[in-house]
């Protein structure tokens, strides 16, 4: 095995340097449906870049998705959540295609993945297949559309990666043909100033700025007036030709006197450096308004490698009595671009807005370890768990506490921990420690229970509780009835669903097996196949347990019947 793994790696890297960065007739389509996007490799994303392109599938699942070249299997993992059933097929030329939200695999793999399911008795699993174990052709079939995981509709999420640095790269680099003719969209505009002396318009705070659009389809700024150090923003998006989609933009540069401040693009980004997202919009601004704003200068928190030009971090030294033109170009892949004109004159003018700064109580620092004592509860900030120093607001409660709110954004996990000796009368091994969100809805928050001391680890701000759940989930078959013959039935269904703490576990047996039930979160469904010929028995007697976060259980007990 290792002489084989040795083998195709050397083949890799020789192939590698004998080809093309992004080869452009070797690659095959996914689907031989017209390919239609409803998402952009590095879109925005709630903390992340987007790592590939979503395909619609035309509001159907089960389209047949194609090898888009030959190579092996080299991983496969289902979940419930985020790419929910997802393949991983390496390629000889250095490259490994990624298929993710899938129905369902195709019957190689599919009888594989299944038989390693009921082997650990878990429909949530992840493999890795000996390379050259399950081999894939150009152009064969091997999975199917779906809607699993963190999906919120029919489509496919592509992806093509380095074999070596497993770093995703913009799948059109490699020639897919996705008709586009269709220019970015410019929504808003923005100026900051960005140092203690700075002002824009007269302005101490971001302002938004007014544009026109002119005859040659280009956008000129109203004149702005500024000094000190100063840098731009902007709120956009990009569509293409057949989808009505609010896509990611591909490029971004931005000029000042005809010389280059900062550009960046998505044509490649590493998934450690992905969280940075952070850092390149305005955090506070999406907190508030969930816009993102895009900024054209670069933040000393921000580590991200996007950037192909970068002087003076794109900030501008606005000086007194000098004119300046800045330019913004944004553009997707196919050279689709707008430019935002932004004439800007040096002077120093009365400051009729201040500069606000909410102060509280309690200053983080960012490059050190923060802790605070909220009476009934405590906070633990690892160094570095937020991007920049900032006065937190907290709100100290016997079993609710107030971390600040959602316009700052954590970059590692921090620790809530709560003291319980105050609630003798508590059934501790029924409460959680709960987010309340902005809908005054609870959510449950992982839970660590240790004498007196409940703790949880997250990377969310917001108010957290004690709660407790007492009430066991619930179990209803959807498409069956007691003491039913279910000859002629494929599949098996019920519901589960719990009040507050959510699903833990499942577990389903027939006559005494474990069976392989597929749950999908968003319709709260378990579905048995019965291809996979457990129910081979005339009366069948079905046991479902389901248990939620805090140990609430429910047992669902029912006999059927099979010729």
């Amino acid at each position: 095995m290792r002489l084989r793994f040795f083998c195709a790696l050397f083949f890799v890297f020789s192939f590698l340097f004998s080809q093309d960065k992004y080869p452009k007739d070797t690659f095959g389509s996914p689907l031989d449906i017209p390919l239609v996007l409803a998402g952009t490799f590095g879109e925005l994303r709630s903390n992340h870049f987007h790592a590939g392109i979503d395909i619609k599938t035309q509001q159907r699942q089960g389209l047949p998705i194609y090898a888009i070249a030959d190579g092996t299997v080299t991983r496969i993992k289902v979940s419930h959540w985020g790419y929910g059933k997802a393949l991983y097929v390496a390629h000889p030329n250095g490259f490994t295609s990624v298929y993710a939200h899938l129905q369902k695999f195709g019957p190689e793999i599919e009888a594989y993945i299944r038989q390693q399911q009921y082997k650990k008795q878990s429909y949530e699993i992840e493999l890795f297949p000996d390379y050259g174990d399950l081999k894939v052709e150009k152009g064969k079939v091997i999975a199917y559309t779906g809607n699993t995981g963190g999906s919120s509709g029919p489509h496919l999420h592509f992806e093509i990666r380095s074999s070596i640095t497993e770093k995703p790269t913009n799948p059109l680099l490699y020639g897919y043909d996705v008709r586009d003719a269709t220019n970015p969209t410019l929504v808003g505009l923005y100026g900051y100033p960005l140092a203690d002396d700075a002002q824009i318009n007269q302005g101490a705070q971001k302002v938004q700025l007014n544009f026109t659009k002119q005859k040659d389809g280009s956008f000129l700024a109203d004149k702005v007036t500024a000094i000190g150090t100063i840098g731009f923003g902007f709120n956009g998006f990009d569509r293409q030709d057949m989808a009505a989609n609010k896509n990611g933009v591909y490029a971004v540069k931005q000029t000042v006197n005809g010389k280059v401040y900062s550009e960046y693009d998505f044509e490649s980004f590493s998934f450690g450096e992905t969280r940075y997202i952070n850092t390149l919009i305005d955090y506070r601004h999406f907190g508030k308004f969930k816009q993102r704003i895009q900024k054209c200068f670069k933040d000393e928190s921000n580590k991200l490698s996007i950037y192909k030009t970068l002087y003076l971090d794109g900030k501008i030294n606005i000086q007194e009595g000098l004119s300046y033109q800045v330019e913004i170009e944004i553009a997707d892949i196919e050279g689709n671009d707008i430019k935002i004109s932004i004439p800007i004159e040096g002077k120093r003018q009365e400051l009729k807005i201040q500069k606000q700064i909410k102060k509280t109580e309690n200053l983080v620092i960012a490059s050190r370890p923060n802790s605070f004592d909220l009476e009934g509860a405590k906070v633990y900030f690892p160094e570095s768990t937020f991007y920049q120093d900032f006065y937190i607001d907290l709100k100290k409660g016997k079993d609710t506490v107030s971390i600040h709110d959602g316009t700052v954004a954590a970059h590692r996990n921090f620790t809530i921990s709560f003291d319980l000796t105050k609630h003798p009368k508590l059934n501790r091994k029924k409460s959680f420690i709960a987010r309340i969100d902005e809908k005054g809805n609870l959510r449950y928050s992982k839970t660590y229970k240790r004498a007196n001391t409940f703790s949880t680890r997250t990377k969310t701000l917001g108010t957290y509780t004690i709660a407790q759940d007492t009430i066991a989930p619930t179990i209803k078959p959807k498409n069956f009835k007691p003491k039913e013959w279910l000859s002629n039935y494929r599949y098996l269904s019920l519901r589960i669903q719990d009040d507050l703490s959510g699903i833990n576990t499942y577990r389903a047996t027939i006559n005494g097996d474990w069976i392989l039930m597929e749950y999908e979160p968003k319709t709260s469904t378990i579905t048995y196949n019965f291809d996979d010929k457990i129910a081979d028995q005339k009366q069948c007697d079905l046991k479902v347990v389901v248990t939620d976060n805090v140990g609430n259980s429910t047992t669902f007990e029912q006999t059927f019947f099979r010729k």
